[in-house]
């Protein structure tokens, strides 16, 4: 047992918010009364303990054991290095299951499925991620020999592995999170790109479609390629590669899924050929993998690897390298103190010995060296730091081989052809950082700064707090234009609209929305250049990207070398309102002599219906009338006592929305234009759901107006049809019932109802640390 004074203990340097964090998510907790039963400086002594231990396997006296745990602790209560959450979870404790991630094999049989299924639900018990290729897997209505009856295809068996995942609630303290991935050439191919479209299915499943560059020179070409049954080897059809293509990219334009993965590229850095072909990802698509196998992650916090010589900020090179050297043992030593699962993935996690060391906080590092994320500085910069995070981590693998020697499956090796001799077969990757980010203060991994003031509301006691970018603060103060007024002002406007800001820290503090997708994909390829794994990043569109944006980044990225693509177009992910229409509209008139359509005229007598809901600018209440034919036709508001611009906002919204309206444009494609556009001052709805901004909020209201209507049709159809309507539960208005949240996507913590963002390819919140993937 190795023992430490408590004096000889750094107190961690913890924000707030770490603490939060720390409290709900990591520290030891009374089974009885569930409040925390350590402290965060107990939690990084626990942790390091258990992983400096190992040395001692390795033949280090317990002099040495404790000096390394001292060193393991030390970078962990500095923020300067932070392991994946399944190791701060769970190292030293009866669970003992230290790996984020995993790839399970699914074969073509009942039995096979499954196993891989009930494996899957002991993993996210445990903390951890799944991922799985589903290209083995007979079509549907291919045959099955045992029965004579029809396969039901990948796509049927993935919704099985969604409801195992539902009811697995990772400890309560990480939710289940798989990553689908199947392969272009599969017959199914086109009902797996299109398994997400309604954004309601399979919601515990990231899911790629696995390319390569056969494909994109026929997408090019615009030729037909071969559909191949997996089961059989033979060819079921050639059909068009670009309407693939183009499909795939529509659905990505839609809601950001399917992502794509290039598996050639992935296999040429294959590190164990001979073990195995590389067919699937984790949830987030970072760390490639071969079937069984784990991985252990942490990454590096490059906001503390700098130091200040002549009045200068500089990278400090030697403070980067001892902590790479630190991380890579202690990445390492989790190899062999981890509790596997399964004996399948003891032996493949030990044979390989992949551990993947990345980064967080390259955006708060560009920052303090006054560098714009969108510049090739900031590219070229990327591209040495990554190189010599490459080049110290090897060399640490390297002396590790020396001293305990080389990986199991090292002999025919990548490695082993380059005559050199390493202790694990990968050892760099580029994970989301999530929580670990937030425990450390830092910018998530290598994305860009989602905003410089974030507004969170208390919405137990209705207060806004505002949290302030400290970059941002202290340069401010240092430049001497920073005020509470300029504070409230980001709160509610874009940097660049505020005219006390000078130009070059608008550049330099630039946010994710405003940069284009050029600079994020040379950003994410810089950064895979030099990682032995893959990169974890989100290409950010803004909310008026096109189909054929998301096509030029995929190709972009193709040309580039990365390894896989995660887009979003801001918004994107809303529910989209079915265009039934149940009554006959009264169409507009067309003057022959202009073309032009002219609105219809306001009846006499219109009836109408008026909606109440809060927004951050006061409660606002919106009358929708309808026509002699029961449609939509006009629709008033009115805001509480914000009055003044507001009130004239909100009213001209309602005047363009009438005219459109009289002019028979489709109320879908107004709620279609309205819903989802984001304001400086989102809030928590009384009823559930974000309300974003005034115009979002006035569609919500469109959205609710119309399905309480259609939903009130159908009732009134079933009751005359005599069919029990089981599952529309009436409300006191007649319809079904629904809160805010139900009519769209809302971008809403489940856990603390704050803001979420979209950030390394997934849904995470900064406040709480709550992700939908890891």
């Amino acid at each position: 047992m190795v023992s430490l004074k408590k004096k000889d203990l750094l107190e961690p340097e913890l924000s707030k918010n770490s603490k939060i964090v720390l409290k709900k998510r990591y520290l030891r907790k009374s089974p009885k009364t569930r409040k925390p039963i350590e402290s965060p400086k107990e939690l990084f002594l626990r942790v390091a303990r258990a992983i400096a231990l190992i040395d001692k396997d390795y033949g280090a006296l317990p002099k040495e054991v404790q000096s390394k745990t001292k060193k393991f602790y030390d970078i962990m209560a500095r923020l300067e290095f932070i392991p994946n959450s399944p190791t701060l979870m769970n190292a030293d404790r009866q669970l003992g299951q230290l790996s984020a991630c995993f790839v399970i094999p699914v074969e073509d049989s009942m039995t096979s499925i499954f196993n891989a299924i009930k494996t899957t639900a002991l993993i996210h018990q445990s903390g951890g991620g799944t991922g799985f290729s589903f290209s083995r897997l007979r079509p549907r209505d291919d045959l099955v020999g045992t029965t004579e009856g029809k396969a039901s295809g990948p796509v049927s068996f993935m919704a099985v592995f969604d409801a195992a995942t539902n009811t697995v609630k990772q400890g309560g303290k990480r939710r289940g999170a798989n990553m689908g991935i199947l392969d272009i050439s599969h017959p199914d191919i086109l009902e797996f790109i299109n398994c997400k479209k309604d954004n309601k299915s399979f919601s515990n499943f990231n899911i790629s479609v696995a390319l390569n560059s056969d494909f994109i020179k026929k997408v090019k070409k615009d030729q037909k390629y071969a559909l191949v049954n997996p089961r059989t080897k033979k060819v079921a059809k050639r059909i068009s590669a670009k309407k693939v293509f183009d499909n795939i990219c529509q659905n990505a334009w839609k809601n950001g899924d399917p992502g794509i993965i290039f598996l050639d590229q992935i296999n040429k850095k294959n590190p164990t050929p001979h073990i195995g072909k590389i067919e699937s990802t984790n949830p987030c698509g970072e760390q490639p993998l071969l079937p069984h196998e784990s991985c252990n992650l942490g990454s590096i916090n490059l906001a503390k690897m700098i130091k200040t010589q002549e009045g200068k900020t500089k990278i400090d090179w030697d403070k980067l390298e001892k902590t790479i050297k630190l991380s890579v043992q202690f990445l390492d030593n989790v190899i062999d103190a981890n509790n596997y699962i399964l004996p399948e993935i003891d032996h493949m996690a030990k044979s390989n010995r992949k551990i993947g060391l990345g980064v967080m906080g390259w955006t708060d590092l560009l920052v303090q060296l006054e560098i714009p994320y969108n510049s090739e500085r900031a590219v070229q910069l990327a591209e040495r730091v990554m190189r010599f995070i490459s080049q110290k981590s090897h060399k640490t693998s390297q002396e590790l081989a020396k001293e305990r020697g080389v990986f199991p499956n090292y002999k025919g090796s990548i490695w082993d052809k380059k005559k050199k001799k390493m202790r694990n077969a990968t050892v760099t990757t580029i994970a989301p950082t999530g929580t670990i980010s937030i425990i450390a203060s830092a910018s998530s991994g290598i994305e860009p700064l989602f905003s410089i003031v974030l507004v969170r509301k208390n919405v137990l006691d209705d207060d806004t707090l505002i949290d302030t970018n400290p970059y941002f603060e202290k340069i401010a103060k240092r430049e001497k234009f920073y005020s509470k007024d300029l504070i409230n002002q980001l709160a509610e406007k874009d940097i660049d609209q505020i005219e006390e800001i000078p130009d070059k820290y608008k550049k330099i503090f630039i946010i994710a929305h405003k940069i284009s997708p050029e600079w994020h994909i040379k950003m994410q390829a810089a950064f895979q250049k030099y990682t032995d794994n893959a990169v974890s990043k989100t290409i950010n569109f803004p909310h008026s990207a096109t189909v054929d944006d998301i096509k030029n980044a995929y190709l972009t990225a193709h040309k580039l070398k990365c390894s896989g693509i995660t887009t979003y177009r801001d918004g994107s992910r809303q529910e989209q309102v079915l265009n039934r229409q149940l009554t006959k509209k009264k169409e507009p008139e067309i003057s022959q002599q202009t073309a032009k359509i002219i609105p219809r005229k306001r009846p006499e007598k219109t009836i109408g219906t008026t909606y109440k809901t809060v927004t951050g600018y006061g409660n606002l209440y919106v009358t929708i009338n309808e026509d002699e034919s029961g449609e939509p036709f006009e629709v008033f508001t009115h805001i509480g006592k914000a009055g003044g611009f507001f009130a004239a906002k909100s009213e001209a919204i309602s005047r363009l929305i009438s005219l459109a309206l009289r002019s028979g444009i489709d109320i879908n494609e107004v709620i279609d234009q309205l819903k989802g556009i984001r304001g400086p001052n989102p809030v928590w709805g009384e009823k559930g759901g974000m309300v974003l901004s005034l115009p979002d909020a006035i569609g919500q209201i469109l959205e609710k107006h119309l399905n309480r209507k259609q939903d009130q049709l159908s009732l009134d159809y079933l009751k005359k049809s005599q069919i029990k309507p089981n599952n529309v539960s009436a409300n006191s208005d007649g319809g079904k019932s629904r809160s805010l949240a139900d009519l769209g996507e809302a971008p809403a913590c489940p856990d603390c109802s704050q803001l979420l963002e979209m950030s390394e390819g997934c849904l995470k919140c900064q406040f709480c640390g709550y992700s939908k993937c890891h």
